[in-house]
């Protein structure tokens, strides 16, 4: 899940709002953005702040908001690195305690910040307990009804695939549900914005689409718009689903970065977390 998720993220990063780059998504390698000095293999904030989310699933810590807060703060700190919307890269700087975190924040958003982090959730092992958590972890930072909803939609995606309970095509109708009012079955067919509900939708989409994570990478992208989001959590869900070929191209695995916190790194968590789930 980690990995895939981190090179969706990367890949997705060199196309972010960059629509002319469109016609290099054929997965031939990782694709510097236009605009951005930001090395093209490395994944950005979607994969940072999931690292925090798994890291406090694996380490069994208590999930409240006290520690959440802590770990969005540890990941960033040991490994500072932009991607992360101006203002939320501000405030993991200028904030140094798990307290001052949850008192400061003052915005209500229903961008895609809690949605794209919400994937390792999926690992608990009922749905209850999925909504209950990624309700929680969104609140945090995204305390609107759709930006919450996106997170637990996320969530739910991924879980839907761990536990097998149903194929890719009622996928839609399975979030339906649980996070009603949003026709998840409805194809995502314009580019797509930094809202939560958009991505989660687009990311629906290749799913049911795609056969492969090739497929659903180069689709993700195709969209336009806030591409590495979408990415992130289409192939954190779809890598967990026994109906989907994994084949992402070697170039895109092998090119990852590797430094402390890199490929290596997530292939470890990924196996401890993954070890969680209940058969």
């Amino acid at each position: 899940m980690l990995l895939e998720l981190a090179i969706g993220d990367a890949y997705g990063a060199g196309f972010e709002f960059a629509d002319e780059m469109l016609s290099a998504n054929d997965l031939s390698g990782y694709v510097q953005h236009p605009r951005s000095f930001f090395q093209a293999e490395r994944y950005t904030d979607d994969t940072q702040m999931s690292l925090a989310i798994a890291e406090t699933i694996v380490n069994r810590q208590p999930w409240t908001e006290r520690v959440l807060a802590e770990n969005f703060l540890k990941v960033f700190k040991r490994d500072p690195r932009k991607g992360y919307a101006k203002r939320m890269y501000q405030y993991l700087q200028e904030t140094e305690d798990a307290e001052s975190f949850i008192k400061n924040v003052t915005w209500s958003s229903d961008a895609s910040g809690a949605a794209m982090r919400s994937a390792p959730i999926g690992v608990f092992s009922t749905i209850d307990r999925v909504m209950a958590a990624s309700q929680l972890q969104a609140a945090i930072t995204h305390k609107s009804k759709d930006g919450i909803n996106a997170s637990v939609a996320a969530a739910l995606m991924a879980h839907y695939f761990i536990y097998n309970l149903g194929n890719k095509q009622q996928l839609g109708e399975f979030l339906d549900t649980y996070v009603c009012g949003y026709h998840w079955m409805r194809p995502q067919t314009e580019r797509v914005s930094m809202q939560g509900i958009c991505c989660v939708r687009a990311a629906v989409t290749a799913i049911i689409k795609g056969d492969s994570l090739s497929q659903i990478l180069r689709d993700c992208v195709a969209f336009g718009g806030d591409v590495d989001t979408v990415a992130a959590i289409a192939l954190a869900a779809a890598s967990c689903s026994s109906e989907i070929e994994s084949d992402l191209p070697e170039v895109l695995i092998s090119g990852l970065e590797n430094e402390a916190y890199g490929r290596d790194y997530l292939v470890q968590l990924d196996r401890q977390l993954m070890g969680l789930v209940r058969g």
